[in-house]
Formats: structure tokens, sequence, C-alpha cells
């Protein structure tokens, strides 16, 4: 991953998330760790060494974006620049695939999988979406297990905090599945 030249900050309807740049684009995304001060811990964490500043207007207008879906409005993030340098290959087109998903749809690992070309790739797609530093401009959370279940979350809260943003973008459950995500 290049280097990030700072993070910050910034409030949303779920708690304060972090965000950090550099000069190719968006380098890590936090969602909230439980308070203000347990985020920048795990940002300081993350990017030792990077200031804490006032983001440039382009991570200003990211910021915006991601706190207008956590709002509950059907946002894409779609355009927001991510930096994937130092980003496996296989989770570049993982996290690719994930990001056309659009709020308030839902996918698969299986399906991602099967975009990906092998169905039994669907562990694999769940371990890079574990990985994810990008959430939720790389939307993980809109990839659940077969049957509607939640799957796995790698955020603070756990599926508890999955199914609630989830839940704030109205989802449905995968075009694949009839089940149900509660």
């Amino acid at each position: 991953m290049r280097s990030a030249e700072g993070f910050a900050l910034f409030d949303t309807a779920i708690g304060a998330c972090g965000i950090a740049w550099g000069a190719h684009g968006i380098v890590g995304v936090q969602l909230p760790e439980g308070g203000q001060g347990a985020t920048r811990a795990r940002m300081q964490r993350r990017f030792p060494q990077v200031p804490e500043v006032a983001p440039p207007a382009v991570v200003q207008n990211a910021c915006n974006a991601i706190r207008a879906l956590l709002d509950g409005e059907p946002f894409d993030l779609a355009e927001i620049a991510l930096d994937y340098d130092g980003v496996p290959d296989f989770h570049r087109r993982v996290y690719e695939i994930s990001r056309r998903i659009v709020p308030g749809r839902t996918r698969t690992y299986g399906d991602v999988a099967a975009e990906l070309g092998d169905k039994t790739l669907s562990r694999a797609v769940g371990q890079a979406l574990g990985h994810n530093p990008f959430a939720p401009v790389v939307p993980c959370h809109r990839v659940l297990a077969a049957g509607g279940k939640p799957g796995g979350f790698s955020a603070h809260g756990g599926a508890v905090s999955k199914l609630r943003m989830l839940a704030i973008e109205q989802a449905r459950p995968p075009e694949s599945d009839t089940g149900s995500l509660f």
C-alpha cells in the first residue's frame, strides 16, 4: 500500500469513521470502533507516523458521500478513487466486483466467486472481504453467506454491525436467493 499523506475522522449516523488518503486516492477507511477515541487509535495503528489533518476537498467529498450512505441515502460510492497499491490481485478483483453492488442490494459470497469464474472460491472471497481496508466504500457488508445469512464481518460489532448497515440501506436478499436477511 502506498503511504498515506494524512488521515481524518468524521461523524456518521453509526459513529465516528476514519479515512486516510495519499496522492493516488483513498488508502483506507475505518468504520466506527466503539467511540471516536477508539477509531482514532485504530487509524493511528493502521497508519503510524501519518498526521491527523483536515482532508483536502476530494477527500471531504468522499467523507460526505460515506456520511450520506450511512444516513440512509442510496448513495453509490463507486466514484471514490481508491489506491489499490499493495492490495493482492485477487482481493482487488473481489473488491471491484463488490463495488458494483448498489445500495439496497446484496449478493452472496458464491455469487462473487462465480463472477470470478470459480464458485469454489466462496471461502477465499470471504477472506478477502475480511481484509477489506476500504469499508464501506468497498461494501463488504452487502455480501452475504448462502441463504441470506449475514456471514462474518470484521468491523467492530461483527455481524450485528453488518445487519445494521444493511437495515439502514433497506437491503433486500440476493436475487439468486429467496431467503430473508433478518
